[in-house]
Order: structure tokens, then C-alpha cells, then sequence
């Protein structure tokens, strides 16, 4: 079997693949309407990857030259011992970074062992600031105990804490400024998210909550003067730079501005599958390889190389047709 050297994933377009994420479980305490159904069916403990196992592909990675893991879920922090799994990961001294997307609901109990962790930067879902309008969204979070959380965060002093924002027309795009507003007031930064159409959905016709990056930024420019910034995070979010302020707004804009040719980024699935693309099915099923081959460091890593000859050039969203992903955001990780 082939000796492996750093900087091995890269796919057929020439992009280099340094960044995973890594869905820890499809569960989550809330149900927000874009990312599931109200009444779900979570995968069987038996179906989805061990923290042993998710450990061990994440340094097969590492070893092929990705610095960058974030940890997402489903809500990660709803699962069993994920604290054990991050501080192991965050020992690993290939790793330049280790970051979190979270509902925040568990932040003020586990703010503190997660900077212990190593745990660099925190994401923190939150669409709205108004209470009924938080509710109606992820029909069981509680705005208060996020806010909570968020101001634990600050407290706890990780490197940066971003605030991530799902915009739908008529339900929540008259707050992009209150949202920035409060941004710059906790001088943390925020991300503005075009909606992804994963999976299938009753609540709302996407299509008809589509709400564009551009508009978005038009919203803005009665209020804050956005300078476009350089700086990148690793993900696809474009930033500017809130005048005069900390705060950073970014656009995420999977429909308006596609930002594929500058994926550098693979997932693995709760379940072990390595997905190549978020918005393909394009993927390999690592948690048979490393079961069917227990202990073969060399094998996970010769299959996760040829994986990336099946990366596509890009996603093919398209909100006015039946979504062709049929599976929801909680299983794909945030």
C-alpha cells in the first residue's frame, strides 16, 4: 500500500480539499423549519459512526493534509461524550483549527470545556432576535437560553464568535439590520445564508422565501457602510467589514453568487459517508471501509484519496423544482 505525504486531496479540478466537516449526529432539541421535518425520524445508534471511528477518520484526514475540521451536527453538543471526542482532536498538532457550529442552547453549560478543548471559533445559528419569531422558526428553541449561551461565549474567550442567519422573505428579512445591529453591539461577526433546498419541506415554499444575498446587502446600505474585506475563513462566505466597528458581515450565497470553484472542503455524514459535494449525492462509505477493515490506516486513506476524483464541479440547486437532495441538513451537518 502507497506511504502517504501531506497535501494528497486534490480533486480533478485542481482544488485543494483542506477543510472537513464533521457531522457528529443528525439530533438536534430544536426543529428549525429549513433544516427538517417537524416530526423526524433520527437514524439508530447502530447506523451511525462511533466516536472512535469519527476520531480516527478525522487523522486519516489530517494526515492527507487537512487543517481545518468543524464539528457540526444536528446539534452536536446533544451528543453523548462529544466533549471527550473534541478534546481529543483538538490534541492533534497538524490541526491549525478546530471550530464548532451550534443552536447555542448548550453554550452556558459547555462554553468553558469547549475553549479547554482547543475548540478555536463558534458558529451560533440564530435567525431572529424576536421572541415569537424564534419560536415559529425552530418551533422548540428558546431565544433566551441562546442568547445566554452567546454571552457565555464571549465570556469564555474564544478566537472569534459568529453568529450564522438563514434569511426567508416574509418570515424573517425585514431584521437583517437589528441582526447586524446586535452583531456590532456584542462585537462578534454574523453570516447571512441564502437557504439551501436539502431535503423535503412542508412549511414553506422555498422558492417563495427565497431572499438574496444582494437584497440583503441593499437592506444594509441605509444603515452600515459594508467594506469589502480579503479576508476568508476557509468557508464561502464573502466578508466586509462593518465601518468603524469589530463586526464582519458575510454572504453566503449558494443561488446568487456560486462559489464553487473555490470548494476546498468535504463532509462526513453522521452515518460515515465522506459526501463530496453538499449539494450532490457524490459519496463514499467510509464507515464500511474502516469496519470492513479495522485498523488499515493506509486502506482509509488510499479510499479517501481516490475519493476525491468523484468530487463534482459544482452543486445544481434549483428552487423551483422538487428538491433532488432528499436528504435534510441535520444528517448533511451544518
Amino acid at each position: 500500500m502507497n506511504n502517504f505525504s501531506s497535501s494528497q486531496l486534490i480533486d480533478r479540478f485542481g482544488r485543494k480539499v483542506d477543510y472537513l466537516r464533521i457531522s457528529v449526529t443528525d439530533r438536534c432539541d430544536f426543529r428549525c423549519l429549513y433544516c427538517m421535518a417537524e416530526e423526524m425520524t433520527f437514524l439508530p445508534r447502530a447506523q451511525i459512526l462511533t466516536l472512535e471511528e469519527i476520531y480516527t477518520i478525522s487523522q486519516a484526514f489530517t494526515e492527507l493534509g487537512v487543517k481545518k475540521i468543524r464539528v457540526t451536527g444536528g446539534e452536536p453538543l446533544v451528543r453523548k461524550d462529544v466533549l471527550t471526542l473534541l478534546n481529543k482532536i483538538g490534541t492533534n498538532l497538524a490541526l491549525n483549527e478546530l471550530v464548532l457550529t451550534t443552536n447555542g442552547s448548550h453554550l452556558v453549560q459547555m462554553a468553558t470545556a469547549l475553549k479547554k478543548a482547543k475548540v478555536k471559533r463558534i458558529n451560533i445559528s440564530l435567525d431572529t432576535l424576536n421572541i415569537t419569531k424564534f419560536k415559529a422558526i425552530t418551533r422548540t428553541g428558546d431565544l433566551q437560553q441562546v442568547l445566554a449561551g452567546i454571552e457565555k461565549a464571549k465570556q469564555v474567550g474564544f478566537e472569534r464568535i459568529k453568529i450564522n442567519a438563514v434569511i426567508l422573505k416574509n418570515r424573517n428579512h425585514t431584521e437583517v439590520c437589528d441582526l447586524v445591529q446586535f452583531a456590532v453591539d456584542q462585537a462578534i461577526d454574523i453570516s447571512f445564508i441564502e437557504e439551501m433546498p436539502l431535503g423535503i419541506i412542508n412549511h414553506h415554499n422555498r422558492a417563495e422565501t427565497y431572499y438574496s444575498s444582494d437584497l440583503i446587502k441593499k437592506d444594509l446600505a441605509s444603515h452600515f457602510s459594508l467594506i469589502p474585506s480579503i479576508e476568508k475563513t476557509g468557508g464561502p462566505a464573502n466578508y466586509y467589514n462593518v465601518a468603524a466597528t469589530k463586526t464582519r458581515v458575510g454572504f453566503i450565497s449558494p443561488h446568487s453568487a456560486n462559489f464553487c470553484h473555490t470548494c476546498n472542503r468535504v463532509r462526513l455524514t453522521v452515518e460515515g459517508r465522506l459526501l463530496l459535494c453538499l449539494g450532490n449525492e457524490h459519496s463514499v462509505d467510509l464507515k464500511h471501509v474502516i469496519r470492513a477493515n479495522p485498523g488499515d490506516m493506509n486502506y482509509l486513506k488510499q479510499v479517501i484519496v481516490e475519493a476525491m476524483k468523484i468530487k463534482p464541479k459544482q452543486h445544481e440547486f434549483n428552487l423551483n423544482e422538487h428538491p433532488v437532495i432528499l436528504r435534510h441538513m441535520n444528517t448533511t451537518g451544518g
